[in-house]
């Protein structure tokens, strides 16, 4: 089998309890894609998050081929803060969100996971609110109030896609591009085949679908402070087609043998 990672390198304290225990509460998967201006503050944001929420944490960081200088700031701050636990693993090649996202579920140690966006658009506040949260239901599901600096061209794409997906689905929830709290057992026996962000909805569908319980959290988020969004692309619009499709099936499926 092809190794995905042509460097991994751990930094901080690491547990010696065998990979399938649970070592931590929270594992945490920080994506990273030319993130050289931002990837620094990300990092910050979610230790002083675990840090206020008193939640025990490992970071996951995965490197898509990044051109820029992000893998040698992760590696910095992995040396300049001996006392988090932390993995940098870097692509062999691009490998896209979703596939990232699912990996990293099997390189954690935690029982519960969550997905983290390089671009530190979500405040410590943000991430203090959903951690409080950890173990209230099977799935914590934030959505924002208010995504500060947003134009409102794309806040009338998500209302759209939200409504969409809540149609076809048969769900009403207020959002589902909210990065979501679970159990990682759950990511790793039932993660999406999408490939772009449509993955989000495609999972948490599913998820719901099981009967699992939920939670939906109002945060506040903000837009990048440098760098540009690939959200809007032709690659990530195939994905939401993509997951789209899982959804509408899913649902059928659901409706006639009772299962999905």
């Amino acid at each position: 089998m092809r190794d995905q990672f042509r460097e991994k390198i751990s930094f901080g304290p690491q547990p010696e309890k065998a990979p399938d225990c649970n070592a931590f509460t929270l594992g945490l998967f920080v994506a990273c894609y030319n993130e050289a201006e931002n990837i620094q503050g990300t990092l910050e944001t979610v230790v002083a998050a675990c840090g206020e929420v008193g939640v025990s944490f490992e970071i996951v960081v995965i490197d898509d081929c990044s051109r820029d200088r992000s893998v040698e700031i992760v590696k910095e701050f992995g040396r300049s803060n001996p006392g988090v636990p932390l993995t940098l693993c870097v692509n062999a090649r691009n490998e896209g969100l979703a596939n990232n996202y699912a990996e990293a579920a099997f390189l954690c140690r935690s029982e519960w996971y969550r997905l983290i966006c390089g671009d530190n658009v979500e405040p410590k506040e943000t991430l203090v609110a959903i951690f409080r949260e950890i173990g209230t239901a099977d799935l914590l599901i934030p959505y924002n109030i208010e995504i500060r600096g947003r134009a409102q061209s794309r806040r009338i794409i998500s209302k759209a896609y939200t409504a969409l997906v809540n149609f076809l689905s048969g769900f009403r929830l207020h959002y589902y591009n909210g990065m979501l709290v679970t159990r990682r057992d759950y990511v790793m026996r039932w993660h999406s085949n999408s490939h772009g962000f449509g993955f989000q909805a495609d999972l948490l569908t599913r998820l719901l679908s099981r009967g699992l319980s939920y939670k939906e959290i109002a945060v506040y988020g903000q837009e990048r402070q440098a760098g540009s969004s690939s959200a809007l692309t032709f690659r990530n619009f195939a994905s939401v087609a993509h997951s789209l499709q899982n959804i509408v099936i899913r649902r059928v499926s659901k409706l006639l043998y009772g299962q999905c």
